[in-house]
C-alpha cells in the first residue's frame, strides 16, 4: 500500500474509532491542532461532558480570529457587531458563564477539567501562573484569579460547574492582535441595561512585551508541566487533528451546528431594555426591550408630538413587537411607513441602531 493509501486508511480507522468506540475521552492531556473555534469549543464540552469526572484534564488550543462571548451575555452588549460583519470575525456565545473575549492565533486558550469535590479556582490559577513564571514572566494572580504582569492582564478566566465536574478555562494573550480586540470589543452602547452578564474591562497586554522569546509552543509544553506536576499526570500529551475523526462524533457535529444558529447566538440572549434619541426636528427618543432575542415592545417617548404622529408611532413600535431584535421583517413595517415618511427616517434609524 503507497502512502496515501496508507493515510486514507488511518483517517477511515480513526473515524470508524472516534464515531463509534470512543463515547469517553481516553486521555489526560489534550492539544488541539485545529483552529476552528467552532470546533474546539465543542470538543472541549464534549470532553466536559464525557470525561470520567473523577480525572483531571487539560485541553489547550488556538482559534483563528473570533470573539467567544459567556453564556449569559448580550451580544449586542458585549461586541462591535458592525465591526464583527466588516472583518468576517465572527461573535460565539460559548457554554460557561463570564465575559467577553477575543481569540486569535497570537492567543493560546487552556481549560483544566477537575472533579467538582476538588475544584479550587485559585488553586488552578496558580497552576496557570506558576507555566507563565517558567517561561521567565513574572506573573501573579488577582483577586479575581486572572493572570497579570504589574497591572496589565494577560489571561482573563471563566468557569463552568456541574453536578460532579468543573473546569476552569480562560485565554493567554502572547502576541494577539490588540487593536482588533479593542475595536471587536468596543460597542459604546452605555444606555443599554441588560440583565445578563457584564464584562470587567480591563487593561491587557501580550506576554511578548515582556519576554520576546515567549510563543504558543512554549506555553503549552510550560501548561503540560505544570498540570503534570500539579496533579500527578504522567501520560504523554494527545494530539488531536482535523483529519482524526472527532468531527464525526455525534455529540460534536450537533454542538458545532448549534453554535452557528441564531436561536443560540442571540436566541439565549437575556432581557434588556435600549433607551435611544435621534436629534430628528420633531424628536424622538425610543426606548427598545428584548428578551432571548426577540422584540417585546418599541416605545416612542418624545413629548410635544401632535396626536396624529403619536398615533402612528404607537402602531409601528406595535408592529416590531414579536419580531427578532436585529433582524426584523420589514414587510411587517411596510404598511405603517406608507405614505408617512417620518416614520421612513425612524426606520432606517432603528435599523442601524440594532445592527450595532
Amino acid at each position: 500500500m503507497n502512502s496515501a493509501g496508507r493515510c486514507l486508511a488511518r483517517k477511515t480507522a480513526l473515524s470508524r474509532y472516534y464515531s463509534s468506540a470512543a463515547r469517553t475521552p481516553k486521555h489526560s492531556i489534550y492539544v488541539s491542532e485545529s483552529t476552528d473555534p467552532y470546533f474546539n469549543l465543542t470538543l472541549e464540552d464534549w470532553l466536559f461532558r464525557h470525561k470520567s469526572p473523577e480525572q483531571p484534564l487539560l485541553l489547550l488550543y488556538r482559534d483563528s480570529p473570533c470573539v467567544v462571548i459567556g453564556r449569559n451575555q448580550n451580544p449586542w452588549k458585549e461586541v462591535n457587531l458592525r465591526a464583527s460583519r466588516q472583518t468576517g470575525i465572527p461573535f460565539i456565545r460559548r457554554h460557561s458563564g463570564g465575559g467577553t473575549v477575543y481569540h486569535d492565533l497570537g492567543n493560546t486558550n487552556f481549560s483544566i477539567h477537575l472533579p467538582r469535590a476538588s475544584f479550587d479556582r485559585h488553586a488552578t490559577a496558580q497552576v496557570v501562573m506558576r507555566a507563565v513564571r517558567s517561561m521567565g514572566v513574572d506573573a501573579d494572580v488577582n483577586e479575581r484569579n486572572d493572570i497579570c504582569v504589574g497591572k496589565e492582564k494577560v489571561s482573563g478566566s471563566a468557569y463552568k460547574i456541574v453536578k460532579d465536574r468543573a473546569y476552569h478555562h480562560g485565554t493567554m494573550l502572547i502576541s494577539t492582535r490588540l487593536d482588533t480586540l479593542g475595536e471587536l470589543l468596543r460597542s459604546n452602547k452605555d444606555t443599554m441595561e441588560t440583565r445578563g452578564v457584564a464584562s470587567v474591562r480591563s487593561p491587557v497586554c501580550n506576554l511578548q512585551q515582556y519576554h520576546t522569546d515567549v510563543s504558543h509552543e512554549g506555553f503549552v509544553h510550560a501548561m503540560v508541566k505544570a498540570f503534570r506536576e500539579e496533579y500527578r499526570v504522567d501520560e504523554k500529551v494527545h494530539a488531536v487533528h482535523d483529519a482524526d475523526g472527532l468531527q464525526n462524533v455525534e455529540y460534536i457535529q450537533r454542538g458545532m451546528q448549534e453554535l452557528k444558529t441564531w436561536n443560540w447566538a442571540f436566541g439565549q440572549t437575556p432581557e434588556f431594555t435600549y433607551r435611544i434619541e435621534k436629534a430628528f426636528p420633531w424628536g424622538p427618543a425610543a426606548e427598545l426591550r428584548s428578551k432571548h432575542g426577540i422584540i417585546l415592545s418599541c416605545a416612542f417617548l418624545s413629548e410635544g408630538l401632535n396626536d396624529t404622529l403619536r398615533e402612528k408611532l404607537a402602531e409601528f413600535g406595535g408592529k416590531l413587537e414579536g419580531q427578532r431584535y436585529g433582524a426584523v421583517d420589514e414587510r411587517v413595517t411596510a404598511a405603517a411607513r406608507e405614505g408617512e415618511p417620518r416614520l421612513a427616517d425612524v426606520w432606517e434609524w432603528l435599523k442601524v441602531v440594532m445592527d450595532s
